[in-house]
């Protein structure tokens, strides 16, 4: 497995765990607050079948993968009652929260296991055209890309666009006349995200809403994950 092959692999694995690890922390979180809509539909397991859409979470990557752009795609989404949690409102706050919030602590796993890899002398920066081959280099080169992928899918997913978490945690902290206005645009809001992400910045040259609002948090919140892995990694 080399060249394109092997970094498309070392993306497209870490990227399907992280986002059927996201979607099941909703499911957990609506579970404990009361709503047993996902568990009862098969989709609390981290088995990735359940989980899988088509193009979102498969084609789509890996098409970007090869072509050597941005990856990131997308799973179904666990099924949330939100009339069935005990507090609706704050509820679907918390539910919101948690996909991201899962990213975040697997992003500090990740971290930690590249230190680990580093303190045995395997760098999750090569490749297999680089100097070191084998099962370790590519754990770790899953490792780093599992890093940036769960970091980039959490700040991501809290821009306040519907569908995504954070316009959920918006809404909930907009006061209620607002929030069922703010709710109304839902119904359209991919075509909103479609408008937003790709079809202004492809007919407005530096448009880029992503990389101007999630890029500089991606970057001030990577150092102190590598700061993590540098500690357990021995360094100081």
């Amino acid at each position: 497995m080399t060249g394109t092959f092997y970094d498309a692999a070392t993306l497209i694995l870490p990227l399907v765990f992280a986002i059927v690890c996201h979607e099941v922390a909703h499911g957990a979180m609506a579970r404990l607050l009361g709503d047993r809509t996902a568990e009862e539909q098969g989709r609390l397991t981290l088995n990735p079948l359940p989980h899988i859409d088509p193009l979102g979470t498969v084609i789509l990557p890996g098409l970007l993968a090869l072509t050597h752009l941005p990856v990131f795609g997308w799973a179904k989404p666990v099924p949330v009652n939100q009339w069935r949690l005990r507090n609706p409102r704050w509820g679907m706050m918390l539910v919101a929260i948690a996909g991201p919030g899962s990213n975040l602590v697997l992003a500090a796993l990740a971290a930690v296991g590249l230190g680990l890899f580093a303190r045995a002398g395997v760098s999750g920066t090569d490749t297999a055209s680089g100097a070191q081959t084998g099962m370790a280099a590519f754990a770790a080169a899953n490792l780093a890309n599992f890093l940036a992928i769960n970091l980039f899918l959490a700040l991501f997913n809290l821009l306040p666009i519907p569908p995504f978490d954070g316009s959920h945690i918006f809404e909930g902290l907009l006061p209620r006349g607002l929030a069922r206005r703010y709710a109304g645009i839902r119904s359209g809001g991919m075509l909103l995200v479609i408008l937003l992400l790709v079809v202004l910045p492809w007919l407005v040259p530096g448009f880029d809403p992503v990389r101007r609002l999630v890029g500089p948090v991606f970057e001030w919140l990577s150092g102190y994950y590598l700061a993590l892995a540098n500690l357990v990694a021995g360094g100081h």
